[in-house]
Parts: C-alpha cells; sequence; structure tokens
C-alpha cells in the first residue's frame, strides 16, 4: 500500500513498487493530464510538481515522494475557476495538438511561483526540458507572460 498527497488530497491505494508515479498518476489514480512521452526524462510532457518544484514523473518511484505534496495539471484549476495559465495558454493558441501543455503549465506555475515576473531568457530556461513540436514557443512564451502580468 502506498500512500501519496496528489492534488490537495490524500490517496492510500496499492501499487507496484516498480511502477513509476506517472504509472500510478495514470493508471491507478486515473489522472491522465500527466502524459506518457518518451519515458527517458527527455521530452516534459510527465512533469508534475512536488512540493512546487518540477520532476519527471516517468524517471520517478512513487516512494520517492514520502509525505511531500504532488500537482498534476488537473490539480491547478480551483473547482470550475482555471488557473491564469490556464486562461493565457487558451488565449494565446499556446497549445496546438496539446499533448506538451500539461507539462508547460507545470513548469510555468513552478517558475511563477518562484519568480512572479520572470524575464523572456527566465521563461525559456523554465521551459527548457519541456518539448513542443506545434508552437514554435512564442505563443507559449508570451501566455506566459501574459500569466505573470494578470497575477
Amino acid at each position: 500500500m502506498l500512500t501519496l498527497h496528489v492534488n490537495g488530497e490524500r490517496h492510500t491505494l496499492a501499487a507496484e513498487p516498480h511502477h513509476t508515479l506517472l504509472e500510478v498518476l495514470r493508471e491507478e489514480m486515473g489522472l491522465t493530464g500527466t502524459k506518457h512521452g518518451c519515458e527517458l526524462g527527455e521530452c516534459g510532457a510527465c512533469t508534475v510538481l512536488v512540493d512546487g518544484a518540477p520532476i519527471l514523473s516517468c524517471l520517478t518511484l512513487p516512494i520517492e515522494i514520502g509525505d511531500r505534496e504532488v500537482t498534476t495539471v488537473e490539480g491547478l484549476a480551483k473547482g470550475p475557476d482555471l488557473d491564469p495559465l490556464q486562461i493565457a495558454f487558451a488565449e494565446e493558441a499556446a497549445a496546438q495538438c496539446g499533448y506538451c501543455t500539461p507539462g508547460m503549465l507545470l513548469a510555468a506555475k513552478a517558475l511563477l511561483e518562484r519568480t512572479p515576473l520572470p524575464s523572456r531568457e527566465q521563461i525559456e530556461h523554465a521551459i527548457s526540458g519541456n518539448l513542443c513540436r506545434c508552437t514554435g514557443y512564442t505563443a507559449i512564451y508570451e501566455a506566459i507572460e501574459k500569466a505573470a502580468k494578470r497575477a
């Protein structure tokens, strides 16, 4: 049995000890916003926050998390109210196919928590581990900048 704190709630569940946090979130908890990507830690599609810091869930065993808080993309919205980043991504068309979007949102959320008004260079650095093959990144940068100005 494993206990995880995910999106503000405590969950106790049975999981195989060799399953990654990504597998447990998606397959055991039904939180499919976190995406399977390369499963090598190179694309960022599986990014989640642990105590506010971005981690790659495909390379993390749940046992390593302990009592720390895990936030997935499903945990960004507060009930029906979207996070300012989610709103800005929609307004700026920062998601095309959307596969990278959850990881981008969480990497950006961690940045804005640390640096409320980041420079473009800081934004580029913060999301540099998240690959997008659709947008060319400009709309993503602009959405993060817009969300930062609104906060």
